[in-house]
């Protein structure tokens, strides 16, 4: 979209109270930056997949590629970037790692995007 194609006040008017109150209730630039990071983790749609067929079940690497039908490097490689972010977690049983969502958050995030875009 073209910057002519934004209405924009036909006048230039600071409402200074309004301002400021709005600032006050900004989040500090570290957090607005790690929540920028974390919705970019949202951005790719193999990371999605993983996600979908967590909320179903636990799941080890080996099982996450077949339901998936990709390779183990590729799924492990999507794994480390959503573990990173903290929304998913791994524990070993025995010779495998056992996947799962970090929270319930996880859901709620995929939720409510799925819920914006079906408008």
């Amino acid at each position: 979209m073209a910057m002519h194609d934004v209405e924009c006040c036909d006048e230039v008017c600071h409402h200074s109270d309004l301002v400021t109150k709005v600032n006050s209730h900004m989040p500090d630039e570290d957090e607005l930056y790690d929540l920028a990071e974390l919705f970019k983790v949202f951005g790719d749609s193999t990371r999605i997949r993983i996600l979908y067929v967590l909320f179903e079940s636990q799941m080890c690497v080996c099982d996450l590629a077949e339901a998936l039908n990709m390779n183990q490097s590729a799924i492990s490689h999507q794994l480390k970037i959503l573990k990173q972010a903290k929304l998913v977690t791994g524990r070993r049983e025995g010779k495998s790692v056992i996947y799962s969502l970090a929270d319930d958050h996880v859901r709620t995030i995929i939720d409510q995007g799925r819920e914006h875009i079906e408008e």
